[in-house]
C-alpha cells in the first residue's frame, strides 16, 4: 500500500509531508506476521504454546539445535504436552478403557516437506504414543505400526513400558460393566449387545440397519496439531487414547495421514477430532488440503470436507481445522459439534487465542427445512 500511496500522490505533497506519511505507514517487518503458527484442535493452550515456542527456534537464521526439523519437533512437543496433561482424559494414559478396561494409544506425525509419516496405533503399556511416532517416522521405512509388536519397537527405541490403567480409568470401566457393557460398539451379535456384555458371536440373521453409537467430547477425543515454522515447513500430529469402550485392537482415525491430520508444505495442514471411525472413510483432512491446491479457501475447504462426511452420515460428531501455508485458518464442525481450536502465531501477540466454530450446517438445514414448510 505504500508504495501505492507514493506513487499517485507525491507529486501533490511536499517534501516535509511525503515524510512523514513515511514515518508513519508502518514498515512491513513492523507488521505482525502469521508464521510461525501453531493450532490444534480443542481448547488446550497449554499444548499449543509449547509447541509454539520450538517453532521460534525457526525465526533466527541458524537452528541452535542439532535438529533442523523443527516443524516436527514442535508437533511432538505439542502432543507430547498434552499426553502428559491427559486433556480430557481422552489423550495419553488412562482414559477411555476399552471393552476390557485397558487404556491404548494411537498417533501420528506427518513430515508435508517429504510426505513421510510415522503412525503407531492400538499401542500397549507405552506412554509416549507421539514419540513412538517420531521413531517409526525417523527410523524405519514404514508408516503404521500397531499392537504388541509396536510396544516392542517402542522398547527396542530406548522407550520403558508402564501400566496405562489408573484408578479413574479402572472406575470408567467398571461403571460400564455394572450398567450391562452399555453403550457399546457391537453390531448383529448374540446376544443381544444392548443388554448384554458378552462374549459375543455373529447374529446369523440379516444384518440389520443399526443406528452406530455416536460419540461426544467425553467419550472421544484427539489432540490434532499443525505446526507451520517462519520457513513455511509444515508437520502434522496426533494423539488420542481413542473411544471408550472400543472393541479391543480397534484403531482410530488419529494415525492415518488424511484422516486425522494431514501435511503439504506447497499448501498447508489440517486436524481432525471427532467419529474416527465415520470420518477416517473420508480422509477429511485429505480432501481438505487438496481443496486448497486447487485455490479453495481454509474455510471453504473445511466445510467441504465436513459437508462431504455429512453425506454419508448426517449425524456424525465432529470438526477439523484448515490452515494454509500464508497462515490463513479456519474450522469446521457438524451440527451438534461444539468445536473449537486453539491458535498461537506472532499475529495473535504469542498468545493462545481460541476460536469458536459454529457450524454452517445449521444454517444449511435451517434453510432445508424452511423450504419445506413453504412446499407444504
Amino acid at each position: 500500500h505504500k508504495i501505492n500511496v507514493m506513487a499517485c500522490c507525491s507529486s501533490y505533497m511536499s517534501p516535509l509531508l511525503l515524510l512523514l506519511l513515511l514515518l508513519l505507514l508502518p514498515s512491513a517487518s513492523s507488521l505482525p506476521l502469521p508464521l510461525p503458527l501453531v493450532l490444534n484442535t480443542w481448547p488446550w493452550p497449554n499444548a499449543t504454546l509449547n509447541a509454539f515456542q520450538v517453532l521460534l527456534l525457526s525465526k533466527g537464521d541458524v537452528v541452535p539445535d542439532a535438529s533442523q526439523a523443527v516443524h516436527l519437533d514442535a508437533v511432538l512437543a505439542g502432543t507430547a504436552t498434552c499426553e502428559r496433561m491427559q486433556c480430557d482424559g481422552s489423550v495419553g494414559f488412562g482414559g477411555s478403557p476399552d471393552e476390557n478396561g485397558e487404556t491404548t494409544l494411537d498417533a501420528m506425525i506427518m513430515d508435508g516437506n517429504t510426505m513421510d509419516v510415522g503412525a503407531v496405533g492400538n499401542l500397549r503399556f507405552i506412554k509416549d504414543a507421539a514419540q513412538t511416532a517420531r521413531f517409526v517416522l525417523e527410523h524405519t521405512s514404514h508408516t503404521l505400526l500397531a499392537g504388541n509388536q509396536a510396544t516392542q519397537f517402542a522398547v527396542d527405541m530406548g522407550l520403558a513400558t508402564t501400566d496405562l490403567t489408573t484408578a479413574q480409568s479402572e472406575e470408567i470401566y467398571q461403571s460400564w460393566r455394572n450398567s450391562n457393557c452399555q453403550p457399546n460398539y457391537r453390531e448383529n451379535v448374540t446376544p443381544n449387545a444392548k443388554t448384554s456384555c458378552g462374549p459375543y458371536k455373529p447374529n446369523a440373521n440379516i444384518r440389520e440397519n443399526i443406528q452406530k453409537q455416536g460419540s461426544s467430547r467425553h467419550n472421544h477425543d484427539t489432540i490434532a496439531m499443525v505446526a507451520i515454522d517462519a520457513k513455511g515447513n509444515v508437520a502434522a500430529g496426533t494423539s488420542t487414547n481413542g473411544a471408550s469402550h472400543k472393541v479391543p485392537g480397534r484403531i482410530g482415525d488419529a494415525p492415518i495421514a488424511g484422516a486425522g491430520a494431514y501435511a503439504d508444505s506447497e499448501v498447508g495442514g489440517c486436524g481432525a477430532t471427532g467419529d474416527g471411525d465415520q470420518m477416517m472413510r473420508l480422509l477429511p483432512c485429505f480432501y481438505a488440503v487438496q481443496l486448497m491446491r486447487q485455490g479453495a479457501s481454509p474455510k471453504q475447504a473445511a466445510e467441504a470436507a465436513v459437508d462431504r462426511i455429512a453425506k454419508y452420515y448426517p449425524s456424525f460428531w465432529g470438526g477439523i481445522v484448515v490452515v494454509n501455508v500464508a497462515g490463513e485458518h479456519a474450522g469446521a464442525a457438524n451440527v451438534g459439534t461444539p468445536f473449537s481450536y486453539t491458535v498461537v502465531s506472532d499475529a495473535t501477540g504469542g498468545q493462545p487465542q481460541i476460536v469458536t466454530v459454529t457450524s454452517h450446517r445449521s444454517k444449511l438445514l435451517s434453510s432445508v427445512q424452511n423450504l419445506k414448510k413453504d412446499d407444504a
